[in-house]
C-alpha cells in the first residue's frame, strides 16, 4: 500500500477504509507483509498527513495497530489506552481525525487476555490504575448480566468494545452526525493474541 495522500483520502470511503484494515490483518496473519520504504514514507508525510482511519486500541505491547494491520507511516491515527475505553480527550482526538483531517473509519480494537479487563474483574486498586479499571467495570456488569457470573475475560473485553462504540455515539454529537450521514464508519473488533487474527464485529 502506498503512502496516503490528499488524493487517496478524498477518494476514500468508510467501506474501503475497513477493507484496507481487514486486508492488512490478513496479510499479517499470512506473514506476507507489504514491502514498504518507511524512511521514504517519513519524507512523503513530512508536509502533511492523510490517515484513512482511527484505531482506538489497548496499550498492550502485543497489539500494535500499525503492525497487526500491516500499515505504514501516515496510514492511521493510533490512539492507545489500557482497556481501549473512551474519555473526553479520546473523543476530541477522534473528532480532530475525522472532522478536521477526514479519516473515514473509527475502529475500536479490543483483544484477548486483556490485563486491564482482568483488573476490572479483580477490582484492582493501585494509584491511578484504580480509576482506570473502574471505567471498564460497566462492561463487566453488562457481560455478567448477559452471560452469567462465569463469563470470560475475553467476552467482557468484547462487551467493552461495544460499550465504547455506544459511548462514542452518545457523547460526541460531531461523530454521531458524521456517522449518521455515512461519512464515517464506526466498527468494533477483537484481536487474538494467540493467532494474530482480528475478528470484526459487523
Amino acid at each position: 500500500m502506498n503512502t496516503q495522500t490528499k488524493e487517496t483520502l478524498s477518494n476514500m470511503t468508510a467501506e474501503k477504509a475497513l477493507y484496507l484494515l481487514k486486508a492488512g490483518n490478513q496479510r499479517f496473519v499470512e506473514n506476507r507483509q507489504s514491502d514498504r520504504n518507511l524512511l521514504n514514507q517519513v519524507e512523503e508525510t513530512s508536509t502533511g498527513q492523510y490517515p484513512f482511519a482511527v484505531v482506538l486500541g489497548c496499550i498492550d505491547s502485543r497489539v500494535p495497530p500499525e503492525v497487526v494491520f500491516d500499515l505504514g507511516i501516515g496510514d492511521v491515527f493510533s490512539i492507545r489506552i489500557a482497556g481501549n475505553f473512551v474519555n473526553e480527550d479520546i473523543l476530541g482526538s477522534m473528532e480532530f481525525a475525522t472532522k478536521v483531517v477526514g479519516s473515514k473509519q473509527i475502529l475500536v480494537l479490543g483483544h484477548t487476555s486483556c490485563g486491564a479487563v482482568q483488573g476490572a474483574v479483580n477490582d484492582v486498586e493501585l494509584g491511578h490504575l484504580t480509576g482506570l479499571v473502574n471505567k471498564i467495570k460497566p462492561a463487566v456488569e453488562t457481560a455478567k448480566s448477559a452471560f452469567g457470573l462465569d463469563v470470560t475475560v475475553d467476552t467482557i473485553a468484547a462487551e467493552n468494545v461495544k460499550l465504547a462504540i455506544a459511548q462514542i455515539l452518545e457523547r460526541s454529537p460531531i461523530l454521531k452526525e458524521l456517522y449518521d450521514a455515512n461519512e464515517i464508519g464506526i466498527t468494533g473488533a477483537m484481536y487474538d493474541v494467540a493467532s494474530g487474527k482480528v475478528t470484526f464485529m459487523e
